[in-house]
């Protein structure tokens, strides 16, 4: 068995400028994910965990620790994850990130947004069973990151079907999403800090801007121009064929 990947390494140099990501099938017949780093590859699972492991026959260690504290619940017991258990799961969201962004290179949007939540819903978990306090905020301070990555996946997915409306919709949602973290930590102060926001905002700016006019814009521009020339013939038409468009 050859043990130095060095030629592997050399095949597919690492380049720092941009995230080197590739697909691959495995030996075992299922797709993977590669991950060039700069001193290794990193490779991943498509289903499941990304190192395919499954702690304690479960699917990851969110999903076993949420089986303990349901059974917990069932039993009228308290439930809570230790500091070693916080750090396991804040290592095992790692291994989501790092597929995430994979994913995100790749134009797998669905499946960024998919492990975008999943770590959102690890947070969730921690902050309501955490023993300590620190282990909560260890994991909060990602809180506003992993949200822009959820939205950034959801607005390139709804770009490429040229929806602009929807994707528009996607990032308000998304920075009143992160406003109200700050809020909730009673921090607005962040706000104008937020590196999150601020791409958000510039990135609607950006497609208010680009994108093109819908058939009802223009013909709303023209219809007040009709108007504005008393051209009304021409008006009554115009206001015909945008009753229609908006019944249909």
């Amino acid at each position: 068995m050859i043990q130095d990947i060095q030629s592997l390494l050399n095949d597919w140099p690492y380049q720092s400028e941009k995230l080197c990501v590739r697909r691959i099938d495995g030996d075992d017949s299922r797709g993977k994910i590669q991950l060039r780093i700069e001193m290794g590859i990193l490779q991943m699972e498509t289903e499941g965990r990304p190192d395919g492991k499954e702690p304690h026959g479960y699917e990851s260690l969110l999903h076993y620790y949420r089986a303990q504290a349901e059974a917990a619940e069932g039993e009228s017991k308290d439930f809570t994850v230790n500091p070693e258990d916080c750090m396991a799961l804040q290592m095992e969201a790692l291994q989501y990130y790092h597929r995430r962004i994979s994913y995100l290179e790749l134009g797998e949007y669905q499946r960024a947004q998919d492990d975008a939540q999943r770590n959102l819903d690890l947070f969730d978990f921690v902050k309501q069973h955490a023993a300590e306090e620190e282990d909560r905020l260890n994991m909060e301070q990602y809180r506003p990151f992993v949200i822009g990555h959820r939205v950034r996946a959801a607005v390139l997915q709804t770009l490429e079907d040229k929806n602009f409306d929807r994707a528009l919709r996607e990032i308000e949602a998304g920075i009143e999403e992160i406003q109200s973290f700050f809020e909730d930590f009673d921090r607005p102060d962040l706000l104008d800090e937020s590196e999150e926001i601020a791409f958000l905002k510039e990135w609607a700016d950006e497609i208010r801007k680009d994108r093109p006019r819908s058939l009802a814009q223009d013909l709303g521009d023209q219809l007040s121009e009709a108007v504005r020339l008393e051209d009304f013939e021409r008006a009554a038409e115009l206001r015909d064929r945008l009753r229609t468009i908006s019944e249909n």
